[in-house]
């Protein structure tokens, strides 16, 4: 396998959370966490969920990218409150830097449906809102590092197929364009759900990292040709790096899937779902080198937040799997 599960999983479990203000005391859970490297601190902003199965993101901070300290309030996104829509839940942070500046894409819980929003932090002290930036129903959007072809690109998951006993959720992963972050051109699909494989159904994992064989993305899939339960697993792909709408390798296998019981036990059974994805080294070009390592953090089971281990170089091999 691609990558290694820490030794110390899970790393983050709901015993971990502290008391936070408005009730949310004795959480249920902890998982799906955004994840970056930030003045040599390993950060992470936590989904945690209370036992009224009320959501709030969580800061936590660590030396090394496995102990991690969690922040006793939850992380307030100045300027959300001003939305006219009625917001219910804000959770599966992804982060993206561009330039000085680092973006927060959430997935929002509306009257109209799932909708993705944008905040933006320097410090990751304070964040601020910058707006809703899709139309529903859409979820599991990711920015690309950088422009290309002078444009912002992301890519999203829109919802349009109804699962059986569940919402709408998606079979493909499309790419959008924008000139200012907040309103989004469709440019088309980008990955497609394989029927009756692992990955039928599909949605972006951790933003995409730039490296000189391409855009590496890490997704998550789910198999649900299986009598008892969907199965969430991970899988890779690389895009072009000029034309991210193309892709260059896709893995046939998953790199992830449940194997422990902290995956195959919890609120929702048999999940391994990617969220944050840590590369240590970059050349002076701005390039993932091959040897860096990489850290993926993933929610286990709906339940915890896990770790495991790869470098760039396997992460690439995995994709010409």
């Amino acid at each position: 396998m691609a990558l290694r599960r820490s030794p110390k999983n899970p790393i983050l479990t709901r015993d971990d959370i502290p008391d936070l203000p408005d009730g949310f005391t004795d959480v249920t859970s902890v998982f799906n966490p955004g994840a970056v490297l930030f003045e040599n601190r390993y950060i992470l902003l936590l989904r945690v969920q209370s036992r009224g199965r009320e959501t709030q993101l969580v800061k936590a901070e660590s030396d090394d990218g496995v102990d991690f300290r969690v922040a006793d309030t939850h992380v307030e996104i100045r300027g959300i409150e001003n939305q006219k829509d009625t917001l219910y839940h804000v959770y599966d942070p992804r982060i993206t830097k561009i330039g000085e500046i680092y973006y927060v894409t959430l997935a929002i819980d509306t009257n109209s449906g799932c909708r993705m929003g944008l905040a933006r932090t320097r410090d990751f002290d304070r964040f601020d809102f910058v707006g809703i930036a899709s139309d529903p129903d859409t979820r599991n959007s990711v920015l690309f590092p950088e422009r290309v072809g002078g444009w912002f690109v992301r890519l999203d998951r829109p919802n349009k197929e109804l699962a059986p006993f569940g919402p709408t959720t998606g079979l493909e992963i499309q790419i959008a364009i924008s000139e200012d972050l907040v309103t989004w051109e469709p440019r088309g699909t980008v990955l497609r759900g394989r029927p009756h494989h692992w990955d039928e159904l599909i949605g972006s994992g951790p933003p995409p990292v730039k490296t000189r064989e391409g855009w590496l993305h890490v997704y998550h899939g789910v198999a649900t040709h299986f009598g008892s339960s969907n199965i969430y697993q991970a899988g890779i792909a690389l895009l072009d790096l000029n034309d991210p709408s193309t892709i260059v390798a896709r893995g046939r296998n998953c790199i992830l899937e449940p194997r422990e019981l902290y995956e195959m036990v919890g609120q929702v059974p048999n999940v391994v779902f990617p969220t944050g994805m840590i590369v240590k080294r970059y050349d002076d070009d701005g390039f993932a080198e091959m040897d860096s390592d990489v850290l993926l953090y993933y929610g286990a089971a709906d339940t915890c937040v896990c770790l495991a281990a790869s470098t760039v170089r396997e992460l690439i091999d995995a994709c010409h799997d």
